[in-house]
């Protein structure tokens, strides 16, 4: 999952990509301008260097995404995870919680997640 990774400048192009996919090189280079600030030969580096990663792909001039939002975010959870927590999931409740309170709600909502994803299930 690692080759999923991506730094934070080619995460937030890739959620402009995301949002407005199919969407047109011209387009996209203007809205990359309006929301990251990037000139246009910035914008077709970048679109250039994903494609030859596997991420979006542009043809005639049409750049669509290849890989899933949700698979990048995945990646990057089990990185930091990996990293951070050594795997723990433990580790990075305790971490997230830290002295904060949650609702009933939340704590129920949270134990029905958990148990969707128990093994066995």
């Amino acid at each position: 999952m690692e080759n999923l990774r991506l730094c934070d400048s080619e995460y937030r192009f890739m959620c402009l990509v995301w949002e407005l996919a199919p969407v047109h090189s011209k387009e996209l280079v203007k809205a990359a301008n309006e929301q990251l600030g990037w000139k246009k030969s910035t914008t077709y580096t970048v679109i250039k260097k994903l494609e030859q990663r596997g991420f979006l792909r542009n043809e005639s001039t049409v750049v669509t995404a290849v890989v899933l939002k949700e698979e990048c975010q995945a990646a990057e959870t089990d990185y930091f995870m990996n990293r951070t927590f050594e795997g723990s999931l433990p580790k990075f409740v305790a971490a997230f919680l830290g002295n904060r309170k949650i609702s009933d709600k939340e704590a129920k909502e949270i134990k029905a997640m958990i148990d969707s994803h128990k093994e066995g299930s």
